[in-house]
């Protein structure tokens, strides 16, 4: 699999990530185990999951995995903290909690390091400086290689990098940002991805199949073991279910027709080569449908292609998005 530089930095990942997300939950040992082996063995490394999904099980689970069935070296581990299980504050970005969520993190993995740490949300209630100060410190202490943001919008990303960028070779430059990214949802065009590009900061795509919608599996029905159906994840699908994201399943499903291939490879190419892309994380339940996924390697998308698919899913920018004079 192509390697790729991540952001501005001299760390290179795979153009597909794997993601954890159910790992723990949904998917147990072994077909996770059968998931890591076939992403290693196609050149995957870029292996990404949370403090909080599963529990802390995914991280436990992944953990388990290394050394065991792939060499720690060849992969790279990315984590992230600031996610709490509290209504009234869900997200503490504090230097105390945060450093404390890492050293629980690299107990759960069973490393002494990972290779991108980054914070899973903004958080209000924190100032933003002792925030970063915290990644600082994760970097100098040798416990995170790497640095990198989550579910920033524009302008707190802008703020964030700057911040770093300001004092060089005391500040860690933030090495990435974490958001969800598809067909289906282009938002982040508007201010995040040209402040991502300006500042060096690389974009791991997560939901990049839009939640799963582009696979073209709900266009007559929902499958009942999909997660559409699930109590727990279907106010996760429904929003991708209206009329507008059924327009763009259809092109994407004209595309693949043409192509000889699915509207999952389509899909996925699409997210993998726009400009400012590293790596969309994909998650899959099991070794086959990760398979799948990881055979668009082999495909890039025909410019009248690309450019069709575009059209069909462009977002609406209006002032103050971007630059008075493109608008």
């Amino acid at each position: 699999m192509e390697q790729r530089h991540l952001g501005r930095t001299g760390l290179r990942v795979s153009r597909i990530g794997l993601g954890t997300l159910t790992w723990g939950r949904d998917t147990g040992e072994h077909d996770a185990a059968d998931q890591l082996k076939a992403f290693w063995e196609v050149g995957g490394t870029l292996v990404d999951t949370a403090d909080v999904y599963g529990g802390g099980e995914s991280e436990y689970l992944l953990g388990q995995l290394v050394e065991r069935l792939v060499p720690r070296r060849d992969l790279v581990i990315a984590t992230k903290a600031g996610s709490v299980a509290d209504p009234d504050r869900p997200f503490d970005a504090s230097r105390g909690h945060l450093l404390a969520a890492l050293d629980a993190s690299l107990g759960r993995l069973g490393t002494d390091y990972v290779d991108l740490w980054q914070i899973h949300a903004f958080d209000t209630g924190t100032p933003l400086e002792e925030t970063l100060h915290a990644l600082d410190l994760a970097v100098s202490s040798g416990r995170a290689r790497y640095a990198g943001v989550s579910n920033y919008c524009g302008w707190q990303l802008a703020k964030a990098a700057t911040w770093q960028l300001a004092a060089p070779g005391i500040r860690t430059r933030l090495a990435s940002t974490q958001m969800e990214y598809s067909l289906l949802q282009r938002g982040i065009e508007r201010e995040v991805l040209p402040a991502a590009m300006d500042l060096g900061v690389g974009l791991l795509p997560s939901s990049p199949l839009g939640r799963g919608v582009l696979t073209g599996k709900y266009r007559h029905s929902t499958p009942s073991d999909s997660r559409g159906a699930s109590d727990q994840m279907s106010p996760f699908v429904e929003p991708y279910l209206d009329e507008a994201a059924s327009r763009i399943v259809d092109a994407v499903t004209t595309a693949a027709d043409g192509l000889a291939t699915t509207p999952l490879a389509v899909a996925l190419a699409w997210i993998r080569d726009r400009p400012g892309v590293t790596a969309p994380i994909v998650g899959a339940r099991n070794a086959r449908q990760l398979t799948a996924a990881l055979s668009v390697e082999s495909l890039s998308l025909p410019d009248e292609i690309c450019q069709a698919l575009d059209d069909v899913s462009a977002p609406v920018h209006r002032y103050p998005d971007q630059d008075w004079s493109t608008l």
